[in-house]
């Protein structure tokens, strides 16, 4: 009886907030892991999300150095602390994130509406023990080709994140429409639109865009800094996009047609009465990154 109870209750799964809750997380650092796999969730059958079974709490519990090694799996540092880390001064580190050379995580937006960013701090102190990074760790002046990109004002950063982010929820994803949806989270609606004309199609497929990971109040500047960091806007990134959303698209076609209204309802109802979705308002975001030449 007690080996079937056991049994049982290693299959059960429970809500994120109580598996952070046994794994002596914050919500915030249990988010992460799942992000960057550390821990692995599956879907709830109920529609609810996202959930964790009892025997990966079990499988993480009993790994070596928990729960130590698992908070300093997720601890992330802005650019101050980050500097710290690393053992450079703040504007090289800054610097070095601009270039891309070091990614961030996450960001939040401030009291002042300023964009924060924060990396891992186990990345950072893996850049740092890389011999072959020590030059730009320690030499007086960047190479002059970093330079000239810094010169001429590129910064990675936003689109790194997204980068990361994309992966992050696409490796959730059950579904070719899901995977889609999280495609076209990342492209501005004026591509969506010409990308997917049906508007049933797009409306179907609005149903499966992520948010943001940080909110703002509709129509205010944080919001739209927000939507800015969240929207590809650099040439190439845009058309790997609109390429990767064009295949996912075709897939999750086969696999299930978006829904639309039958015929009969079509052919009964005069043109100004057929059912519109709703669109999304533009954001008029364009790129401001521009490609070097080389």
């Amino acid at each position: 009886m007690s080996g079937s109870i056991i049994t049982q209750r290693h299959h059960q799964l429970c809500a994120p907030s109580r598996a952070a809750r046994e794994l002596g997380l914050k919500r915030s650092e249990f988010d992460l892991a799942v992000h960057l796999g550390q821990i692995r969730t599956l879907p709830d059958e109920g529609g609810g999300g996202r959930r964790v079974a009892h025997s990966e709490l079990d499988r993480l519990r009993e790994s070596e150095g928990f729960p130590d090694a698992l908070r300093r799996r997720v601890r992330v540092v802005g650019t101050t602390e980050g500097a710290e880390v690393m053992d450079v001064p703040v504007g090289r580190f800054t610097r070095l994130a601009r270039l891309g050379l070091v990614s961030p995580v996450r960001f939040y937006l401030n009291r002042y509406r300023a964009v924060v960013w924060l990396y891992l701090a186990e990345e950072l102190e893996q850049f740092t023990a890389a011999e072959e990074n020590t030059p730009l760790l320690t030499a007086r002046r960047m190479p002059e080709g970093l330079r000239g990109m810094l010169d001429a004002g590129v910064d990675l950063r936003a689109r790194n994140w997204r980068q990361r982010h994309r992966g992050f929820l696409l490796r959730l994803t059950e579904d070719p429409w899901e995977s889609a949806g999280v495609l076209a989270a990342f492209l501005d609606p004026a591509q969506i639109a010409e990308l997917v004309p049906d508007p049933y199609e797009r409306s179907h497929l609005g149903r499966f865009r992520p948010g943001p990971p940080a909110h703002g109040t509709q129509g205010t500047p944080a919001a739209h800094l927000i939507e800015k960091i969240m929207t590809a806007d650099h040439p190439d990134e845009i058309e790997w996009l609109r390429t990767d959303l064009a295949r996912a698209l075709e897939e999750a076609r086969g696999l299930r047609p978006a829904p639309r209204p039958t015929g009969r309802r079509i052919s009964s109802a005069r043109p100004q009465d057929t059912p519109t979705p709703r669109e999304e308002p533009a954001r008029g975001l364009r790129g401001w990154l521009r490609r070097r030449s080389s």
